[in-house]
């Protein structure tokens, strides 16, 4: 007996096909033991499955891959509610900075919290991004800057992963920023000397990150760190061309990490690196909406065959938690069509995350996705700032239902 049934599907959004995304019209999906295990059109899945312990009419719905988010800060304390204030009235990200504001104010309180405070702070940042339909997420540490703090922001994802039924992908970023007190070049060799030593003894994180932007972490710096935390075994990511481009994205490619994130400053060359390299170009417009900075171009890595991930950027200076908006920003602000969009937020982000069992719906893959009360997958998009996720099943399991109660 089939554990659970949805049927009656307006349209089934599949994964990547030959022409893009492929979807289903009037489908329907079986799941059993938390895995899909038919999939297709909605009479055929359904007679063969009519004896499922649980059924769910999506009737007039679209059902979606859960959204896989593949680029947070989501772990943090404090307030910086004001820096809001401070860049409606024009102020940059820099001029923030250098005035005392940004990532040294979330540093500061991030090392005042116990981990429970912690653990706490990062549980309610999840249940926000599961009612919106995200069932996997990377979350990177960087708001500690020494190793005793970057350990325990590690420690409390490894703990909010067993709890919390998103799934979490864990990223190391001591090289976030500099702390106060401490020049670039002696932090970036107690990064490399005795904070990644200690993250690959603890064996929770599963990437290395770093901000490589002028006045932050420059090409060489940028390099020493991620080919250290590969011979440690985590594999690279980057902050690349946010601000300016000063070589990020051809150092990922010459790395060939995993992802480049940001690139609102990346050209076609950059582009073309990044796809030929097999590197995932991660845009997170969200970052661009929050900061008032021009966004991202995808048609460069669209025309060059890259595979645009998108994600939210969630952190203290972006708070979106809704892979749903970033789809809408992405259509309406950057000109990606929504069947693009909606790849860039499912299988696109789980490349990006090398998350073979994230993002697609497929016989055999686990069962996560979302049931939008929405009749297309245009509609999704179409639908900006409101949240029409009905329902989310995490491993075969309804984790949120109609309203946004969990069940």
């Amino acid at each position: 007996m089939t554990d659970l049934l949805v049927h009656d599907i307006a349209e089934l959004a599949v994964g990547p096909g030959v022409d893009g995304l492929e979807t289903v019209e009037h489908g329907a999906l079986a799941v059993d033991d938390g895995t899909v295990v038919a999939l297709g059109d909605s009479e055929e899945v359904r007679s063969e499955h009519e004896d499922a312990r649980r059924t769910i009419d999506a009737s007039g719905q679209t059902v979606l891959p859960g959204f896989v988010d593949p680029h947070t800060h989501a772990l943090f304390t404090g307030d910086r509610s004001d820096e809001f204030v401070a860049r409606i009235e024009g102020k940059s990200y820099t001029e923030i900075a250098d005035a005392g504001g940004g990532i040294p104010v979330t540093v500061e309180s991030v090392r005042e919290a116990t981990d429970e405070e912690l653990l706490e702070a990062l549980l309610t940042q999840l249940d926000v991004m599961l009612e919106h339909g995200t069932t996997t997420a990377e979350v990177k540490s960087g708001y500690g800057l020494d190793t005793e703090t970057e350990l325990r922001m590690l420690k409390v994802i490894a703990e909010a992963d067993e709890r919390h039924p998103v799934d979490l992908v864990p990223t190391f970023m001591g090289a976030h920023a500099v702390p106060e007190g401490s020049t670039t070049d002696d932090y970036v060799d107690s990064v490399i000397e005795e904070q990644l030593p200690a993250v690959a003894e603890q064996g929770i994180a599963v990437f290395c990150d770093v901000f490589c932007e002028e006045g932050v972490f420059d090409v060489t710096q940028s390099r020493r760190i991620l080919a250290a935390g590969r011979d440690h075994g985590l594999e690279p990511k980057i902050h690349a061309e946010e601000f300016t481009r000063i070589g990020g994205a051809q150092l990922a490619a010459d790395l060939g990490a995993v992802s480049a994130d940001h690139l609102l400053s990346a050209n076609e060359d950059d582009a073309k690196a990044l796809a030929e390299a097999g590197v995932v170009p991660t845009l997170l417009p969200a970052t661009a909406f929050s900061l008032g900075e021009p966004y991202a171009d995808p048609e460069p890595f669209l025309d060059a065959g890259a595979p645009v991930a998108l994600g939210t950027d969630l952190n203290p200076s972006c708070f979106v938690h809704n892979m749903g908006t970033v789809v809408s920003l992405a259509c309406l602000e950057m000109g990606m069509r929504p069947s693009q969009a909606v790849l860039g937020a499912t299988a696109h982000a789980a490349s990006a995350l090398d998350r073979e069992d994230a993002g697609t719906l497929s016989e055999g893959t686990p069962a996560d996705f979302a049931i939008f009360d929405l009749p297309s997958v245009t509609h999704v998009p179409a639908n900006a700032g409101t949240n029409r996720v009905e329902t989310v099943v995490k491993d075969g399991e309804p984790v949120v239902t109609a309203g946004g109660d969990k069940p």
